[in-house]
């Protein structure tokens, strides 16, 4: 009784029966589910997948870009700048760039005003402006993100 005081082996439950055929069912619904639902429903490489006609309509590639953060700072693609900075800055680039198109960036707390004195600068340079929003960041968001 010392040496064992627990008996332990003599509680232990009888060894279950042989269940080595349900790793052959679970590898052969591996093998028929790849089989009936490859190709034709899951994207591979190698594989040219149509485009819709109209989807692509209009998109175009933007030659220039602007972040606008929601404390107010303006990022262009040189780094940070003022209001009076970016206007000269868009009204050189507007007239060295074959058909500008400006992606304007703005984040969740930016004011309309501070967009429409971007837009019309942008405009007035000759601009093509398209835009971008950010989505505002919850708790959870900003939780998960760290």
């Amino acid at each position: 009784m010392t040496t064992r005081p627990l008996e332990l082996a003599s509680r232990l439950q009888p060894a279950p029966r042989n269940l080595d055929w349900i790793f052959y069912v679970n590898a052969g619904l591996l093998v028929f589910f790849f089989t009936v639902f490859g190709s034709r429903f899951v994207v591979a490489p190698g594989l040219r997948i149509e485009q819709m006609p109209g989807a692509r309509a209009s998109a175009s590639p933007t030659t220039h870009y602007v972040s606008i953060s929601s404390s107010g700072m303006i990022f262009a693609n040189r780094g940070p700048i003022s209001e009076a900075g970016l206007r000269d800055w868009l009204a050189k680039e507007g007239t060295k760039t074959k058909d500008p198109s400006l992606l304007v960036i703005a984040g969740a707390g930016v004011l309309v005003e501070k967009q429409a004195a971007i837009v019309s600068a942008a405009t007035a340079a000759g601009f093509r402006v398209v835009w971008a929003f950010e989505e505002p960041v919850t708790g959870a968001d900003a939780a998960r993100a760290k």
